[in-house]
């Protein structure tokens, strides 16, 4: 099934409120649609933006493939795609006339990822944009020549996708998701926002290099201070739940969720337990406070999308990805939800609140 999108259409769901981001891809979509409509409409796992039946005659139309880990129904998954949509707008491509944008949704099944990223590479798009987490490591192994932009990586360096962030090499450039010092940035703001804590359980993903060197950097800030980290790692969903629980007895308990595409994809389920058991938590990006966590601290991921249409553009028009540096997020924001911290019995303190760059009342 299609979702025609025009540039007007995004620009104004771009300028909207981002409170409601739902709403704000619901309205981009140019129908005002109910949110059960909105899912009938973008279900599916592999096509967005079709060739308009006009395109002009003997005009080259190229090819952009996109791969997101996400489900379709995921609207802040949309409104990344949304964000890349119209900042490759903006360079001056018309999407129905000289290129065409086909998105495959995984759905959040990271087990299916090497399988998807086989099948858009038998489309032979001209350049891939991939995703969150793992997704840029597996299209490098589906081809090693169709030019990847990546808008997510994690430590593109350690994972060896990329020879280093200046100089990129092979097929792959892109934008990095964060930086391992937001590590300490997390600790601090819990501390802040339950100075009573003695343990924080690191919810992490053991396998990956985010979770490694994340956790690294929280053991050496929490070390002077005395207070206790303890690993929780993510697996399926029953063995989250049992460790989050087993963790959880101790009133003076507070946990950190560190970037990883498992807990992106078991969002709800943590939230819940850290509801459940009234343990202030902050995370790494937004989504989770959307979702009804306490806190967070990191990059808006949102405009790594936007930014990496400059890129996907520059490759269209010549340029090599391995001659394009990979550059770190440039935009971070606070937020911090106060009907979760009522819930929880937890005053927010006023210098948390008045760095905050969006408070959820």
């Amino acid at each position: 099934m299609s979702l025609l999108l025009t540039k007007a259409d995004m620009e104004r769901s771009l300028k909207e409120p981002r409170l409601n981001r739902y709403d704000a891809v619901c309205s981009a979509s140019g129908a005002a649609m109910r949110r059960r409509d909105f899912v009938k409409v973008i279900a599916g796992s592999a096509v967005a933006w079709p060739l308009a039946a006009h395109a002009q005659q003997g005009e080259r139309v190229r090819h952009i493939g996109v791969l997101m880990s996400s489900a379709a129904d995921d609207p802040d998954a949309q409104a990344s795609v949304a964000a890349f949509h119209q900042g490759f707008q903006q360079t001056g491509w018309v999407v129905g006339r000289n290129v065409r944008i086909d998105v495959r949704w995984n759905g959040g099944d990271i087990a299916r990822l090497p399988q998807d990223a086989a099948d858009l590479v038998a489309q032979k798009p001209d350049v891939i944009l991939g995703g969150i987490g793992p997704t840029a490591p597996i299209l490098q192994q589906a081809t090693r020549t169709i030019p990847i932009v990546f808008a997510q990586a994690v430590d593109p360096v350690g994972g060896r996708i990329v020879n280093s962030l200046a100089r990129p090499g092979g097929n792959l450039t892109g934008f990095t998701q964060f930086e391992f010092g937001l590590s300490a940035k997390w600790f601090d703001l819990l501390r802040e926002l339950a100075p009573q804590v003695a343990r924080v359980g690191i919810v992490r993903d053991q396998g990956g290099p985010a979770g490694i060197g994340q956790w690294a950097v929280i053991q050496t800030f929490a070390s002077p201070t005395g207070i206790e980290v303890i690993p929780i790692n993510l697996t399926v969903a029953a063995e989250i739940e049992r460790a989050v629980s087993a963790f959880a007895p101790v009133p003076t308990d507070g946990m950190i969720v560190v970037v990883g595409t498992l807990a992106v994809v078991q969002r709800k389920l943590i939230v819940a337990l850290a509801m459940r058991h009234r343990l202030p938590t902050v995370y790494f990006n937004r989504i989770f406070v959307d979702a009804g966590g306490l806190a967070s601290y990191g990059p808006n991921l949102i405009d790594n999308y936007r930014r990496a249409a400059s890129y996907v553009d520059r490759i269209l028009k010549g340029e090599r990805p391995a001659d394009l540096p990979v550059q770190t997020p440039t935009k971070y924001e606070l937020v911090v939800n106060l009907k979760t911290a009522k819930a929880m019995g937890l005053t927010i303190p006023s210098s948390v609140l008045t760095r905050a760059d969006e408070v959820i009342e």
